[in-house]
């Protein structure tokens, strides 16, 4: 799996625009390349986003996740390996403060795993 480098840092400027909040999006694209975020209606707070999955439109390929952690833990909690179970197969979590080295990427169980960023 890939995911481009502007959507990253997309990502990326959103959690910085929804800090101390979290943020929640979907990742899309095709041909295992991640190309776009999708979002939905979410809640939020200071500990969580809860994202709204029976407001996705028909016809989206939706390979995992991305939120953010208000802090530089990027550690998933029980709540994310949850998420991650039931929406797709890559997850990543942007954290504070939000820059280039501040996100892991984990596979459904919560387990790191290794994604390349291109351009």
């Amino acid at each position: 799996m890939k995911i481009r480098r502007d959507v990253l840092r997309f990502a990326l400027e959103v959690a910085k625009e929804s800090y101390p909040h979290e943020f929640v999006a979907l990742l899309t694209g095709k041909k295992g390349i991640i190309e776009e975020l999708v979002f939905l209606p979410f809640q939020s707070g200071e500990r969580s986003a809860v994202i709204r999955m029976d407001m996705l439109p028909l016809g989206y390929r939706i390979y995992g996740t991305i939120h953010s952690h208000p802090t530089p833990n990027c550690t998933p909690s029980p709540q994310d390996v949850a998420m991650f179970m039931k929406h797709g197969s890559v997850h990543i979590i942007v954290c504070y403060p939000f820059d280039e080295d501040s996100w892991v990427c984990y596979d459904k169980g919560g387990n790191p795993i290794d994604i390349e960023v291109i351009d």
